[in-house]
């Protein structure tokens, strides 16, 4: 069974100021960049090559996915959002038998969850979400079985897959986690500089 690993890169860090993915990580050697610790994470989570979808000319995106061993896939779809990213990025990995889609933002998420989430899909799950113990929040990656293929291959505009979760809400498995990174995103360099304060805590600790 071939489950693919999908990482979206097309936002447009507009709260931000620049293009975020490419800031690095605080305490991250040679000052890694938060799309190449997303990168690494996914790889290591689900094995294989992910797919890391980026918008046209996005040279420096390129470059940094390319060097943790991503295949890159450039589209101007990203222009129309999230929905037609991920839309564009199923496409591009057509013959899998299911996606783990990640966030190029979300630097935290433990590869343990994005194995587990492969597990599920492995079992039979039509589509599998990590969920916060401490409070019930639902976070990312996102687990899609290739039965929704043609629901994916349909989105557009920025909504994202929260309709096809939505519309399948009795069929999603839940992966209880502790993992914080489910729900660590980052827009603005006020969330990054708090993402280095915590880091700091946790190096004293």
């Amino acid at each position: 069974m071939e489950i693919r690993a999908l990482l979206l890169c097309g936002g447009a860090s507009r709260r931000f100021g620049s293009n975020k993915l490419l800031a690095p990580i605080p305490g991250e050697e040679e000052g890694g960049p938060i799309v190449a610790r997303a990168a690494v994470n996914l790889r290591e989570g689900a094995g294989g090559t992910p797919l890391a979808l980026v918008p046209l000319g996005a040279n420096g995106l390129r470059e940094a996915l390319e060097s943790v061993g991503c295949e890159v896939v450039e589209s101007d779809r990203t222009k129309r959002g999230m929905g037609a990213s991920l839309a564009a990025a199923v496409a591009a990995s057509d013959r899998a038998d299911g996606w783990i889609v990640a966030l190029g933002d979300m630097p935290l998420v433990a590869p343990p969850t994005i194995r587990a989430l492969g597990d599920l899909l492995a079992e039979g799950a039509l589509l599998a979400a990590p969920v916060a113990r401490a409070n019930g929040t639902r976070g990312h990656p996102v687990a899609f079985s290739a039965a929704l293929r043609s629901e994916l291959l349909a989105l557009d505009g920025d909504v994202g897959a929260r309709g096809i979760v939505e519309r399948h809400r009795n069929e999603l498995r839940i992966l209880p986690t502790d993992d914080p990174g489910i729900t660590i995103d980052l827009d603005t360099p006020a969330q990054l500089a708090a993402l280095a304060a915590r880091l700091q805590r946790s190096d004293r600790s």
